[in-house]
């Protein structure tokens, strides 16, 4: 009687078994399509994201919806944490200081950055050197770095009022974290001393990649030095000085370190930012819900931000 089983359809020992080679190319056929090359390409990336930003951005959306507190679950409550934040004084407070220090920030960040750009762009003796030294106030870490700030700020200890002092400048020590007026300006010169590099180094990056031509053309012309920058430079530069200032608002919106670091939010919360405040209250207190509704408040002000200088970019790619 003659076998319905083919080799290899069954149990039995004419099954055929992949060779070698065929387990070998199973790999390589995986990696030469597109498709399976990118999922595994970006599966490390997404889980990353999903573990470390969606879960925890899902979690403070569901603290700041409810009541929960340390050592209480609590339960739903809608708005009433967004709106309780909204009513606290000290909360519009943080919110105003907050749009405060990323807005002269950045812009001095801009402009100091932009200089020693156009600076290091030209050829001088010890120009590399120069280009890393510049990196230095960067990165260092931020919490040693307001540290020593705290301390040249210092009211009794100060080398910036020992200075201005002895120098004739001052006749009487600044209050520099001590009192309101000057402690948000303060630590809105830390903020723009540490970022300043940052923003140097980028648009150096993007300075050299113009094409000198343009401008000894614009000289043949008979342009000066600023009509060159306006009419040639600005606009080649406009999409990386758009990337950097997006990335740079973002950090500073949601600055927290620096701040709490030099000030702690005082003297008398008047330079508390939302971050800091939120974790006085989520951590502090312990109102995790509360803490969380504070925070949420900075989402859509990022995203606005970020959506309009991104969508400000495609248009000018399109031109």
């Amino acid at each position: 009687m003659e076998s319905k089983d083919r080799p290899g359809s069954g149990p039995g020992p004419g099954r055929l078994l992949p060779s070698p080679s065929d387990r070998h190319a199973l790999p390589g056929r995986l990696l030469d399509s597109e498709r399976s090359l990118a999922f595994l390409l970006l599966a490390p990336a997404v889980a990353m994201l999903l573990v470390f930003i969606a879960y925890p951005f899902a979690t403070g959306i569901w603290y700041a919806l409810s009541s929960v507190r340390v050592g209480d679950a609590g339960h739903f409550v809608g708005l009433q944490n967004l709106i309780a934040a909204w009513h606290d004084s000290i909360f519009r407070t943080a919110l105003r200081n907050t749009i405060l220090y990323t807005f002269w920030a950045n812009l001095f960040k801009l402009i100091l950055g932009m200089g020693l750009a156009l600076l290091l762009n030209h050829p001088f003796r010890g120009v590399r050197l120069v280009r890393a030294a510049v990196l230095l106030p960067f990165i260092v870490p931020t919490v040693l770095s307001a540290l020593a700030w705290r301390w040249m700020f210092d009211p009794t200890f100060s080398v910036l009022n020992w200075l201005l002092y002895h120098g004739g400048l001052i006749a009487e020590r600044l209050p520099f974290l001590s009192d309101a007026r000057w402690a948000l300006w303060s630590a809105i010169a830390v903020n723009t001393w540490r970022g300043t590099p940052f923003f140097a180094v980028t648009l150096l990056a993007g300075l050299q990649t113009i094409n000198p031509e343009l401008h000894e053309a614009a000289a043949l012309d008979g342009a000066g030095s600023w009509k060159r920058f306006w009419h040639v430079t600005r606009p080649l530069l406009r999409p990386v000085i758009i990337v950097v200032v997006v990335f740079s608002i973002v950090q500073t919106f949601s600055d927290f370190q620096l701040v709490y670091v030099l000030t702690g939010g005082g003297p008398a919360n008047s330079t508390h930012l939302v971050a800091t405040y939120a974790y006085q209250v989520g951590i502090g207190a312990g109102l995790l819900g509360e803490g969380a509704a504070m925070s949420l408040f900075m989402f859509p002000v990022l995203l606005t931000v970020v959506w309009s200088q991104l969508r400000h970019l495609r248009r000018l790619e399109g031109v």
